[in-house]
């Protein structure tokens, strides 16, 4: 055989070596990279179970009363007021009050002149039919009126009282008792105490909402009739059931699951049943006790069995 034929025999065994090589270096290479891991220690992060360690952030579980409650908005006002009327037709000539005005049952607050072109009538005084305060700015001089023509109001403002319309609803708990929060853009920062002391026995058919009185359990001169008010008002409380936060449970379909910390740094996946829920907590009904430690972060990332390091509040738990 000449050097040409032993070169072309020699060259698909040179091809199949190389290759041979290539692949015993790539084995090699993977079986160090897998030894390094191994010997690197825990992941963080990700789902399961084996070395993997999640942290999160857990609480212990406790029986809390969660207070269900309505948002609505209220008008504050006089508890006593009464329009003021005329005797007699007329043009207004004289107001004697002006708005905030204190009076007296039996004062005269305007004077209206009933004359006629061609006529000439006396003044006919407008009364006071209440002590109080005047609590709407009084008609001008020079304004027509009648004896349906309301010249002003007058109310008892050292006795505020706030109306509040409830949608339909919740009607069936409402009652007198209630409490509530009442809240004005004044002092935003600042919560007045009140409770409903009357219920409409009746739904409005236009804005189907039933109206409720609530009457301050303290006097507070920052309160002034006319104000806006925010009310929270509280209807039932949830009791007798653990709560934790409603984001913190795992949901599968129809069911919901939460992740009980064991003594050994692992977790448990439980199934539970929901209860009542107020401003994202809910009532843990079965499934978990009080004492017991669950998770409330990081939950997403668990299994049954996962390890866990935690970190709540910054220290890291064994």
């Amino acid at each position: 055989m000449d050097e040409k034929e032993k070169s072309k025999s020699m060259k698909p065994k040179i091809v199949a070596g190389a290759v041979l090589l290539l692949l015993v270096l790539c084995v090699v290479v993977a079986k160090k990279q897998s030894g390094g891991n191994q010997a690197g220690g825990f992941k963080k992060g990700g789902r399961g179970g084996g070395n993997t360690v999640v942290s999160v952030k857990t609480q212990v579980l406790e029986e809390t009363t969660l207070h269900g409650y309505i948002s609505t908005n209220g008008e504050i006002e006089s508890e006593n007021s009464v329009n003021v009327f005329p005797d007699a037709s007329g043009k207004v000539m004289e107001t004697n009050v002006m708005l905030g005005s204190p009076v007296r049952r039996g004062d005269i607050i305007a004077y209206v002149d009933p004359s006629a072109p061609g006529q000439y009538y006396k003044k006919s005084p407008v009364y006071a039919p209440i002590s109080g305060s005047v609590i709407s700015t009084p008609l001008k001089n020079g304004t027509t009126v009648s004896t349906s023509t309301a010249i002003a109001i007058i109310g008892d403002i050292s006795n505020l009282q706030v109306s509040a319309d409830i949608p339909e609803r919740y009607v069936s708990v409402l009652k007198k008792g209630l409490k509530a929060d009442i809240t004005v853009e004044a002092y935003p920062d600042v919560v007045f105490k009140a409770t409903v002391t009357r219920v409409s026995p009746v739904v409005d058919t236009t804005s189907r909402t039933k109206e409720v009185i609530l009457h301050f359990d303290e006097k507070d001169e920052r309160i002034n009739a006319g104000m806006f008010g925010k009310v929270k008002l509280f209807t039932e409380d949830y009791t007798g059931a653990v709560v934790m936060p409603s984001d913190s449970l795992v949901q599968n379909g129809d069911d919901y699951f939460a992740y009980v910390v064991n003594d050994d740094a692992t977790v448990s996946k439980r199934k539970v049943t929901r209860g009542k829920s107020v401003d994202g907590v809910v009532q843990i009904l079965d499934g978990v006790s009080a004492g017991e430690r669950v998770v409330v972060q990081g939950q997403t990332s668990l299994g049954d069995g996962s390890k866990i390091q935690d970190i709540t509040n910054g220290v890291q738990k064994k």
